[in-house]
């Protein structure tokens, strides 16, 4: 299965940003851990800043599913939601943190409506128990 694994604003920066919130493991070493974990599905990792740019990849459609984390767009993109909802395969959001147990605006997110389920709480794990639940 070819899963695309998508992160939003500032998740670049995951290993050294606010690492009480988000752990301190960097996404790129997760990530080779998630790749030798599932060695048998080819997982494609894309991170941006910029809301197009999120856009544009998700629109390419060379996947199987998408596992997203778009950050603070989760609360106000209104353009992601809609990318989203144009795909018709199965899609997974997930937060490191507990979105319901931070700041009032971090509880709505307008593009969990689009997605097939949403992981919210379990750290970096979530992207692990978003591509277990793919298979």
């Amino acid at each position: 299965m070819k899963i695309l694994i998508i992160n939003g604003p500032n998740l670049n920066l995951l290993g050294t940003r606010e690492p009480e919130i988000y752990g301190s493991v960097s996404m790129e070493d997760y990530l080779s851990d998630l790749k030798n974990e599932f060695e048998s599905d080819d997982l494609f990792y894309f991170q941006s800043n910029i809301e197009g740019e999120l856009i544009n990849r998700l629109q390419e459609d060379n996947f199987d599913a998408v596992v997203i984390n778009p950050g603070a767009f989760t609360h106000y993109s209104y353009a992601i939601s809609d990318c989203l909802k144009n795909i018709n395969k199965p899609k997974i959001e997930v937060h490191i943190s507990n979105i319901y147990k931070r700041e009032e605006f971090r509880k709505k997110s307008v593009t969990a409506e689009s997605c097939d389920a949403v992981i919210s709480g379990f750290g970096m794990k979530g992207y692990r128990l978003a591509i277990q639940s793919l298979r």
